[in-house]
């Protein structure tokens, strides 16, 4: 069954309550029995229509398997020709051209190599469109179901490969949508509003997304080639707050789905820069991941994508990033190598650098710095544990508590480096200064260090850490605040 083939379920199939319930709350395991039920179709007829094995239609019918893959719903919904509307999707582009005869196929010319119809500018505006309408519109359910793991591995990595490719050419049509420079302005001053959001949730997400939704729609209207240009690097920048968002609530998935978008996105508008901070992001989310490897694979791609336009804060960005890698991997030579590196590249940073970098800093830099040595202290404390702390202490003094997350885990690998060394005081001092700093943050991150914490406070009778065990133990059952 291919993209020609009309659909194989019948209308009252479609529009069985039950049948269109399961479908709006992704839960395809419902859906293929009542299709296998009351569309007469066998397990194999579902899975050549859908582009699946047997197997994992199988998987899925049993309810071993959840789908929460981008890619598959849409292979679902085009192999069964289901309305777009009905998965929270976009309209599908069958769904507004009409079936050709079986007898009069697209000529084998006109069909492009998927990897390169990915890359396409409209392919990524129908991606965008995709991705936020289905966020708006996925119920708590389905999103409980979307908390699946992002990939990895050769695949992903090859999948990115074109990025280093020039980006095609915008289509010219006639006719252009009538946005203008002040439009636009406007957008781009609501994207970069949007970039102080380091957590999401609720009404937050929904803002960006929304935002992102609508700018999606104006560049279906195809804007004049400058002002498309303008909003794709609008899109992408929308793109990277929505995963980073949806990272920090916990869906990797639709984070890294995010991250691919922002990627894309500016490479259709020529933003190179803007592309390799998408690459560092998808970087540290494999660092979070376990996935050295792959981490170092992305920044490699990252500083070969810029090596023409890259500025020193963003070599610096980074060259951290590479160190943590090598920090995971305990390549601790080639750790510290990279780590003076990023620091040669800020001494060189200057005013004309694009703003989204500019929250990179001294700060930042020891902040990471420290981090990862604490990650190699906790393997070797005698050697690490005291580097790691003044190197934390360093970021500290410049950033507060108004530094939100990053002031609260730093304040957490503080209290986990004098543990380490055995200075109880100043651990439970520390302790309750990021417990206290926790109390009002949306970050799971945050909640993940603490639970990382907690074991140091277990060991010691000593009635302080008691104390400062209860307080993180009372944080952690409280879960995130709304």
């Amino acid at each position: 069954m291919d993209a020609i083939t009309p659909g194989p379920l019948a209308l009252e199939v479609l529009e069985r309550d039950d049948l269109r319930r399961a479908l709006a709350e992704h839960d395809f395991s419902a859906a293929f029995s009542l299709i296998k039920k009351w569309g007469g179709l066998s397990q194999n007829r579902i899975a050549a229509a859908c582009q699946l094995t047997p197997g994992k239609v199988s998987t899925i019918i049993s309810g071993q398997q959840q789908v929460t893959s981008f890619d598959v719903i849409c292979r679902i919904a085009d192999g069964l020709r289901i309305p777009g509307r009905m998965v929270g999707l976009a309209d599908r582009p069958w769904e507004a051209t009409p079936v050709s005869p079986p007898d009069n196929p697209p000529a084998p010319a006109a069909r492009a190599h998927p990897d390169e119809a990915t890359w396409q500018p409209s392919a990524t505006v129908h991606l965008a469109a995709d991705l936020s309408r289905s966020d708006l519109v996925m119920d708590r359910r389905a999103a409980t179901r979307a908390l699946a793991a992002a990939t990895t591995g050769a695949a992903f990595l090859d999948s990115l490969e074109a990025w280093l490719a020039p980006a095609p050419p915008i289509e010219q049509r006639r006719r252009h949508g009538r946005l203008g420079q002040h439009d636009v302005e406007e957008l781009e001053a609501c994207a970069r509003a949007f970039r102080t959001y380091k957590m999401g949730g609720g009404l937050r997400s929904k803002a960006v997304i929304g935002q992102l939704n609508e700018v999606s729609a104006h560049l279906d209207e195809h804007q004049a080639t400058h002002i498309q240009q303008r909003l794709l690097r609008v899109l992408a920048q929308l793109s990277a707050t929505a995963a980073s968002m949806a990272w920090e609530a916990g869906s990797q998935r639709r984070a890294q789905d995010y991250y691919r978008l922002a990627l894309r996105a500016a490479h259709a508008g020529n933003d190179t820069l803007f592309g390799a901070n998408a690459l560092a992001a998808m970087a540290r989310q494999m660092l979070y991941l376990d996935r050295p490897g792959d981490a170092l694979e992305l920044v490699h791609l990252a500083q070969h994508g810029i090596r023409r336009q890259a500025t020193p804060r963003v070599c610096a960005m980074l060259a951290t990033r590479e160190a943590w890698a090598y920090a995971a991997m305990g390549r601790t030579s080639a750790f510290r190598r990279t780590t003076e590196e990023a620091a040669d590249y800020l001494a060189d940073a200057g005013p004309d650098e694009p703003y989204w970098i500019s929250y990179f800093g001294q700060a930042e830099l020891n902040g990471v710095t420290g981090g990862r040595l604490l990650d190699l202290a906790r393997h070797e404390p005698r050697h690490y544990a005291s580097q790691a702390a003044d190197s934390i202490q360093q970021a500290l003094a410049v950033r507060g508590p108004e530094a939100g997350r990053s002031y609260t885990l730093d304040m957490i690998g503080l209290a986990e480096c004098h543990f380490l060394t055995g200075d109880l005081t100043s651990a439970v001092t520390h302790t309750r200064q990021a417990v206290e700093a926790a109390t009002t943050s949306r970050s799971r991150r945050v909640r993940e260090q603490l639970a990382k914490l907690y074991p140091h406070t277990v060991s010691p009778t000593a009635k302080p850490v008691a104390e400062a065990r209860t307080m993180i133990r009372n944080l952690l059952s409280e879960g995130a605040p709304s």
